[in-house]
């Protein structure tokens, strides 16, 4: 394949090319190694917890960041043994290569099949999360794909520990451990040598703040599969029932503020603000919880602020809800256009005509029923894991699991056909 003159110094670029090779290994490999190599990754998280668990106090020490960004950085015993425990729940899954995806036959008799195939080299891009260069590797081993991880410099630490380990596990298997690759600082210019690999990176998928993705999604020079924001949303229909509502919009909430399935705006029907919307706010601020609204949620409510026109256009990642009192379905619906990034929206109903309604109009990559946002995962999924949540309306939408990471290629199978003049 030609590579881009613009990709062949560095150190983005020799990690490229030795990825690339050990990918082109590992797409002919068998099932069972990769899955043997989850597992034995696994083993080796667990058994390198000590190292990983003091790089990220190391890392924690320096960060200066907020509260709900520190936590989505911080590891313990039960964080690590999640990330074990998703890496061998991918094992679990079944091999989303050579799958047979369609078959017909043609009149001349040739036989057309279409038949999944890895996506080559996948470059992954992220901000302070330290489970998210687990997962990726992860993902991309059970699909095939080999991956150069760069992870946030708050976090470097911590990254290059789980990866240390978890190549540790590869190498056990038998596989070759460039199939994944990490620079060994976080200088910035590796993420720009990464948006300009073409030639040597099939696909970027960028994972953290929306000025992060934005810059990846302007200079990126190859494909990009990314969410630019997480501005979720739970929409409380006046057929709600209220105490699902209460138990709902908490965990949708507070449960982790810092991740981008949490909701950050409540709307709410008018019939039924004045007596529901002072009870969930109640039960919100108990869990420490700020709040701005429109007009409408002001005058019932003294807790909510009144928001500015950029508040309900926030993603707030932190204990702050935007709230908004509408008149109806279509008002709610409306609002979420305006406003949404296009990841999550969530309506809590007993109707099920308003809820099929909410469902089909929305836009979003996932819509749910009754039920927190906080479940848009790729585990919760049964994907195992994710490698990032997408919002655009090509290859990819919402968790982004081992099938996502997928191509194909047509097989074309004759008896001696020629094409006639």
């Amino acid at each position: 394949m030609a590579v881009s003159t613009l990709s062949q110094n560095g150190i983005i670029a020799d990690l490229a090319k030795k990825v690339r090779v050990a990918a082109y290994d590992l797409s002919r490999s068998d099932v069972q190694q990769r899955n043997q190599a989850l597992i034995l990754a696994a083993q080796a998280l667990r058994s390198a917890e000590t190292a990983i668990l003091a790089a990220n106090m190391q890392d924690l020490a320096s960060a200066k960041v907020s509260d709900a960004f520190k936590d989505r950085m911080t590891l313990n015993h039960d964080r690590l043994e999640n990330i074990a425990v998703g890496l061998e729940d991918i094992a679990k899954l079944p091999d989303p290569l050579g799958k047979e995806l369609a078959a017909w036959t043609r009149p001349n008799g040739l036989k057309f099949k279409r038949v999944s195939v890895p996506l080559g080299v996948v470059g992954m891009i992220y901000e302070s999360r330290p489970n998210v260069g687990a997962d990726a590797v992860g993902i991309c081993l059970k699909s095939g794909n080999g991956v150069i991880l760069r992870g946030g410099s708050d976090c470097h630490h911590t990254a290059l520990a789980i990866h240390k380990a978890m190549k540790q596990g590869i190498i056990a298997a038998g596989l070759n451990p460039d199939i994944i690759a990490m620079p060994p600082d976080s200088d910035r210019q590796h993420v720009t040598d990464m948006l300009h690999a073409t030639g040597l990176i099939d696909v970027l998928i960028p994972r953290g703040g929306s000025s992060l993705i934005h810059f990846v999604q302007k200079e990126a020079r190859i494909p990009v599969l990314a969410h630019a924001a997480g501005l979720c949303h739970t929409y409380v229909h006046q057929a709600a029932d209220f105490d699902m509502a209460r138990s709902i919009v908490a965990n949708a909430k507070m449960r982790r503020t810092g991740i981008c399935g949490a909701t950050e705006t409540l709307l709410i029907d008018q019939a039924i603000a004045k007596k529901l919307l002072p009870v969930l706010i109640k039960d919100l601020k108990a869990l420490g919880c700020r709040f701005v609204g429109n007009q409408e949620a002001c005058g019932l409510v003294d807790e909510i602020k009144l928001a500015s026109s950029e508040d309900f256009a926030t993603e707030w990642l932190d204990s702050v809800l935007s709230v908004a009192v509408v008149k109806d379905i279509e008002d709610a619906l409306a609002h979420i256009a305006r406003y949404g990034s296009g990841h999550t929206e969530a309506i809590i109903t007993q109707d099920e005509q308003a809820a099929r309604q909410f469902m089909d109009t929305v836009q979003s990559a996932v819509v749910m029923w009754n039920t927190s946002t906080q479940f848009c995962d790729g585990g919760e999924f049964g994907f195992g894991a994710e490698i990032g949540i997408a919002t655009g309306r090509l290859h990819a939408r919402g968790p982004v699991g081992i099938e996502q990471l997928t191509s194909y290629r047509y097989e074309v199978l004759g008896s001696g056909q020629v094409r006639p003049k």
